[in-house]
């Protein structure tokens, strides 16, 4: 790495503090989320310096030049360099494959780790969230929505002070201040380094001549990167003087036999225009359909969207690995196997083929039938022992369901199908704290016209359920009720049941708990009657539990809510589980056993911190903060009740982000009622404000750490020795006792 001139960066100090979100949290040093490279960074320590020393002087500076000059390793080079320098880290959000520019905001919320449940606007909650962070934001492909980059990044500037952004565009985002960096192509001497780095093996032995044809090739290519790397994958089966030879050849074809270079982007055109040449008829097929493909892809997709009668799919793998042995397809070996991405200037040229090949239609239907048949498994498996792997799959591949969206919803007789995609991804948007995106896709997929009343009513009740996640009523009635009427009217039972569900859980969000129970009851009834067993069910077994513990049954709502842990061990259910975790570890408090209670709630809220579930995780927080005052009899600096008060101020930053009206529920907002009177108590009002600030400065990620690791499960109990009262009703079982984490019960 080459030495990064100049001193330390305005209000960047090095200390390190809080995380922006949980990526960077069990890791040294600052948080992030910038990738390794792919390949040996080579040259441009000129470059690096020159734009480091840009980036000290101005807030907004865009890294532009022509396609394949390197932009974005350069752009990701120096914020690694840089990451130490910022409190809050560096973090890139990638937009080459964002076609939506309504989702530009969800899309950088999602690089960041950011998870927002009311029903703000995207763009609101994250100003708010990053107004005070001190961190470098990379924002890689601008020029897929420049209009829209631009708007955003000139409102994060104005709003966060302490925020940088290094932006890779092909072109300037033109916005006050903004300083660009024209990237050039590679000196001679990198040049040669890189394509004798890239040949690898094929130019073991070279000699003098062989580099001096190297050097006129470089040359020739301008220095840009890709070309070289196109060109030096050639070697071994062609010699660099062949190489040479038929780049020339076409060089002089482009330029009508002028002599002269041609401008830069055709030469990078020309050396993908040449790689194309040298393909097989398999391999130029591949590569025009691989196009449909936004972002990562998996060779599964791979051989179902472009396999037919010219290119079997048993085929398919050989053909892809040419692709990536040219420099065309990259391969990168992710959590989840081996995956691909076509290279942005080979897509763009892929496309034109694709179009001259009047197959991209077809290709776009099988694409979307594809991750329609993906999500539909996907929706089967959430209720398995694979549930995390269901999330994280789901989670790599959005951008090509994106794309599968955006195509139903926009191609005439298609918008059935995207309401089906956009109900069936439910436990997406709600079991995995995408509400916004969710909501977006809901909506969009309701107002397009669609003769198809089963997929309807879906869309509906699960918009009716985001919509109350989010802490809108008006529209979780609204959507919910036509859901109900609809589902009477055509006699769709499972329809009803989901509809009565979502009805009563805002019921019980909004204390009416006879109604509540009286709606799960009966929607639980419908489940059994129509044979439904999922995380659904066992869901709203746990929020007819609250409501039953909530009356007065603590021994039912303990019944209940052991059934339900039963079923989920029974098939590896986790997401569904926090709800009957929090009910038990409600009762084992007010039983008195807090010892019971905290292992119940740090369970609860690891579950909550794995699916992104803010409400469940900020429940689990307040009342493990009241546990913590029983526990804690040591109000010395740093004793346990100054602990409480920490994690008090830890969940009034959760609460911000939580849409469910819990903070309105005198039952679900009793515990941290409690907790905060006893703690003004016990610390004065002053000491409780400063250890309520600390905890404000802590993320969910920091949160978990501090409450150390997950304890082994609690045994079961037949039921609560007491009544499951609203916590600001129950007395104390004892007055704190003489030693720091002793138990009062």
């Amino acid at each position: 790495m080459p030495p990064l001139s100049g001193s330390p960066l305005p209000g960047t100090p090095s200390s390190s503090a809080h995380g922006v979100a949980a990526q960077g949290s069990h890791r040294p040093g600052p948080p992030g989320n910038l990738p390794d490279g792919p390949t040996r960074f080579i040259g441009r320590g000129r470059e690096l310096d020159a734009l480091a020393a840009q980036v000290e002087r101005a807030r907004l500076v865009t890294v532009t030049g022509v396609g394949g000059v390197g932009k974005t390793r350069v752009a990701l080079r120096l914020a690694t360099a840089l990451q130490d320098r910022f409190c809050d880290g560096a973090w890139l959000a990638e937009l080459s494959s964002l076609a939506d520019p309504a989702l530009l905001d969800h899309t950088v919320a999602e690089a960041l780790g950011l998870t927002d449940h009311t029903d703000r606007p995207p763009r609101a909650w994250l100003l708010e969230q990053l107004a005070e962070r001190r961190m470098l934001l990379v924002l890689d492909g601008c020029e897929q929505v420049t209009e829209g980059c631009a708007a955003l990044v000139q409102a994060l500037l104005r709003r966060a002070p302490g925020l940088r952004v290094l932006a890779v565009s092909r072109r300037p985002l033109g916005v006050a201040g903004e300083q660009v960096f024209p990237l050039s192509p590679l000196s001679g001497p990198e040049s040669a380094e890189l394509f004798e780095d890239r040949a690898g093996s094929a130019w073991a032995g070279a000699g003098e001549t062989e580099r001096a044809t190297a050097d006129e090739l470089c040359r020739r290519l301008d220095g840009i990167p890709l070309a070289l790397e196109l060109a030096a994958a050639r070697l071994g089966a062609l010699s660099v003087a062949q190489v040479l030879e038929r780049l020339d050849d076409r060089f002089r074809l482009l330029a009508g036999g002028a002599p002269g270079p041609l401008p830069r982007h055709q030469t990078l055109r020309t050396a993908i225009g040449w790689t194309h040449e040298l393909c097989t008829p398999a391999e130029r097929l591949l590569w025009a359909r691989l196009t449909v493909f936004a972002g990562l892809f998996d060779l599964e997709a791979a051989e179902y969207v472009c396999s037919g009668p010219e290119l079997p799919a048993e085929s398919l793998l050989d053909v892809l690995a040419e692709l990536v042995a040219r420099s065309v397809v990259v391969r990168e070996d992710t959590a989840l196997g081996p995956r691909y991405r076509l290279l942005d200037p080979a897509r763009m040229y892929g496309t034109g083929w694709l179009d001259a090949l009047a197959d991209g239609e077809r290709m776009r239907r099988r694409h979307r039938d594809w991750y329609m048949g993906l999500v539909t498994w996907c929706e089967l498996d959430w209720f398995s022992p694979r549930q995390a792997e269901v999330a994280a799959r789901i989670e790599a591949e959005l951008p090509n369901l994106r794309l599968a969206l955006d195509y139903s919803l926009e191609e005439k007789g298609e918008a059935h199908i995207g309401q089906y995609l956009a109900g069936t991804l439910w436990f997406h948007w709600t079991g995995c704290g995408r509400l916004a995106e969710g909501r977006y896709w809901l909506e969009r997929a309701l107002e397009a016209e669609a003769d198809n009343e089963e997929t309807r009513l879906k869309a509906l009740w699960v918009l009716g359920h985001v919509a109350v996640l989010q802490g809108d009523p008006a529209r979780a009635v609204g959507a919910l009720a036509e859901c109900r009427e609809t589902a009477v009217r055509g006699g769709h039972t499972r329809a009803l049941a989901y509809a009565e569900h979502r009805a009563g859980l805002l019921a019980l969000v909004s204390d009416d708990l006879p109604r509540a129970e009286e709606l799960l009851r009966s929607a639980l009834g419908r489940y059994q009657q129509v044979g439904e067993l999922n995380s659904d069910v066992l869901t709203a077994q746990a929020e007819l539990a609250a409501a039953v513990a909530f009356q007065g049954d603590p021994a039912g709502a303990v019944a209940l809510c052991e059934e339900v842990r039963e079923v989920c061990a029974e098939h590896g259910e986790r997401r569904s589980l926090a709800g009957a975790l929090y009910v038990l570890g409600l009762a084992a408090w007010s039983d008195g056993d807090t010892v019971r209670a905290r292992a119940l709630l740090q369970e609860c809220l690891a579950v909550g911190h794995a699916f992104h579930d803010l409400a469940g995780a900020l429940l689990a927080v307040e009342l493990l903060a009241l546990v913590t005052v029983e526990e804690a009899a040591d109000v010395t600096p740093g004793g346990g009740v100054e602990e409480a008060a920490v994690l008090q101020g830890a969940a009034g930053r959760l609460r911000r982000s939580v849409g469910l009206p819990l903070s309105g529920s005198r039952h679900f907002d009793a515990p941290r009622a409690l907790c905060e009177r006893r703690l003004r108590e016990l610390l004065g009002a002053r000491r409780y404000e400063e250890c309520a600030r600390e905890g404000a400065r802590l993320d969910l990620a920091a949160v978990v750490a501090r409450l150390g690791h997950v304890p082994e499960r609690p045994a079961a109990v037949p039921g609560a020795r007491g009544p499951v009262r609203p916590p600001e009703t129950r007395e104390p079982a004892a007055s704190p006792a003489t030693g720091a984490g002793e138990t009062t019960g």
